[in-house]
């Protein structure tokens, strides 16, 4: 390699690690973070053409994240990773292998001649992209968890040993600044995934004390699975979870689609609100239920095939004001809806498999749908735990 420039290591990153430590707090994205590290390093001298960090991240899809930055981009692009890279020749024998596998650095000249070099299609592309060094260093956070993040130049004679110097003392600092964002995203993650979008924003902005909430007027949808106790009794273990997870698939995604939330499962169950600050909550739910429909038909098609009995369900929909927020324990609270509203939805579901239809809805709800949907008025019908007998509809989606 050439020999080192004029500047010290540390007058080449210096201001950069000044400005990670001091000047980042305001920033909440790691990825706007990365980009503009990667352009100060280039206004401190150093040669860099091309970088990428990569995170292992807690998430029900994607097993991690990366985001990469070359020369003359102001923002960083993420792709983010299957669980099941590390079966695919993208990964094996990769820079990130060998980190996994215990190295604590992995350099490759791309000068020399590719033969004698190691043999991966990363190593093959950035040739080709006429960069000519590649360094990766794992990115230590705490309680031993290792990430990955990578340097490229296309400067003839690759880094000098100033330039991996100030590289070097760039990673404790950005291992903290890192691991923050990360953590603040696992965070976030974690409670979209267990109690929802919303919820899970007005938990992080402090709504955490027992018995605080708001009243929230939503459309309400509970749903149910019919025969599911035979299924469990009779079905393998793997099965029924393969079952339950493609059944709430087929519900939960035109859900979220459309707007709603997915408060909880409630073993075969879903409860999901759409609150009616949308204006058009109510529509956005018929529309998920039609589509939701399709997705079951889909399945059940599928299942057919495998020799399965075809799932069935109920839908009960009513529309009104409801408690939103903490309820349980001192020490284990749960975010959800309560009232009347949500009894009413409850028993309209139940009330689905005595009247022989697949969705019920309210009058209350109907009101607001009508004429843009096509109802079927099924009478008025006794509804438990409510004094007066409820006007009810059927929607065939």
């Amino acid at each position: 390699m050439n020999a080192p420039d004029k500047n010290p290591p540390a007058m080449l990153s210096d201001g950069v690690v000044d400005w990670l430590t001091n000047g980042t707090r305001d920033e909440r994205f790691i990825d706007n973070i990365f980009a503009e590290m990667c352009i100060r390093l280039q206004q401190a001298g150093i040669p860099l053409k091309r970088a990428t960090l990569h995170v292992l991240i807690h998430h029900p899809q994607w097993l991690g994240a990366r985001f990469m930055w070359s020369d003359g981009m102001r923002e960083a692009e993420l792709a983010r990773v299957d669980y099941d890279v590390r079966e695919r020749s993208e990964f094996i024998g990769s820079p990130a292998n060998e980190l996994q596998d215990g190295a604590t650095e992995v350099r490759e000249n791309l000068e020399r001649d590719a033969s004698l070099g190691r043999k991966h299609a990363l190593y093959d592309e950035m040739r080709a992209k006429g960069l000519t060094d590649y360094v990766a260093w794992p990115l230590y956070h705490t309680l031993g968890k290792r990430h990955l993040i990578t340097f490229a130049t296309d400067r003839p004679g690759g880094f000098d040993d100033a330039h991996v110097a100030a590289l070097k003392k760039l990673l404790p600092v950005l291992a903290l600044v890192s691991e923050i964002r990360v953590k603040n995203r696992l965070a976030r993650t974690l409670l979209e995934t267990y109690v929802g979008a919303h919820a899970g924003q007005l938990i992080l902005a402090g709504a955490t004390r027992r018995g605080s909430g708001t009243t929230v007027r939503a459309a309400i949808m509970i749903c149910d699975l019919r025969d599911f106790t035979k299924i469990s009794d009779n079905w393998p273990r793997d099965d029924v979870i393969d079952l339950l997870n493609d059944y709430f698939d087929a519900m939960s995604e035109p859900i979220a689609r459309h707007g709603g939330e997915i408060l909880k499962f409630i073993g075969d169950g879903l409860l999901a609100i759409f609150p009616l600050s949308e204006p058009k909550a109510c529509a956005n739910l018929l529309h998920a239920v039609s589509e939701a429909r399709q997705a079951m038909a889909a399945l059940n098609e599928r299942n057919n095939g495998k020799g399965r009995a075809p799932l069935n369900y109920g839908i009960g929909v009513h529309v009104g004001d409801v408690m939103y927020g903490n309820i349980g324990s001192t020490s284990r609270l749960d975010f959800t809806v309560i009232g009347p509203a949500v009894n009413m939805a409850s028993r309209l579901e139940a009330l689905t498999k005595q009247l022989g239809r697949t969705v019920l809805l309210s009058r209350a709800f109907a009101e607001l749908v009508e004429p843009e949907f096509e109802l079927e008025h099924v009478g008025k019908h006794e509804v438990r735990g409510f004094s007066d007998p409820i006007e009810l509809f059927a929607y065939q989606g």
